[in-house]
């Protein structure tokens, strides 16, 4: 996946608590997060960005914390940060920053 494209839902089909960050409106990343605590009944959710999206992550973690879950209050679990490898458009290999931040309720 190229850097600044984002995957075509915000919700992985396969694990149903991971939200990808991407380019959409801020506030559908928050949506998604409140959607999967409450509707969807995760105890776990998982935010994960790159490059230029993890200040976004931060962000949606940060907004989604405030707003909480019903009567559950949300908070931040593990913080994980990495780095892969990349292409870019000119084929060099580069290394690019990851993170994913696991909120929980309790």
């Amino acid at each position: 996946m190229e850097e600044g494209k984002e995957e075509d839902n915000s919700i992985e089909q396969e694990e149903n608590n991971i939200v990808y960050i991407g380019e959409k409106p801020f506030m559908n990343y928050v949506s998604s997060v409140d959607i999967l605590f409450s509707l969807k009944n995760q105890e776990d959710v998982i935010i994960r960005a790159r490059g230029k999206f993890i200040n976004r992550a931060v962000d949606v973690a940060e907004v989604s914390k405030k707003r909480g879950s019903g009567d559950k209050e949300i908070y931040v679990k593990d913080i994980k940060i990495n780095s892969e490898k990349f292409e870019n458009k000119e084929r060099k290999i580069i290394n690019v920053s990851t993170i994913e931040i696991i909120l929980a309720k309790r």
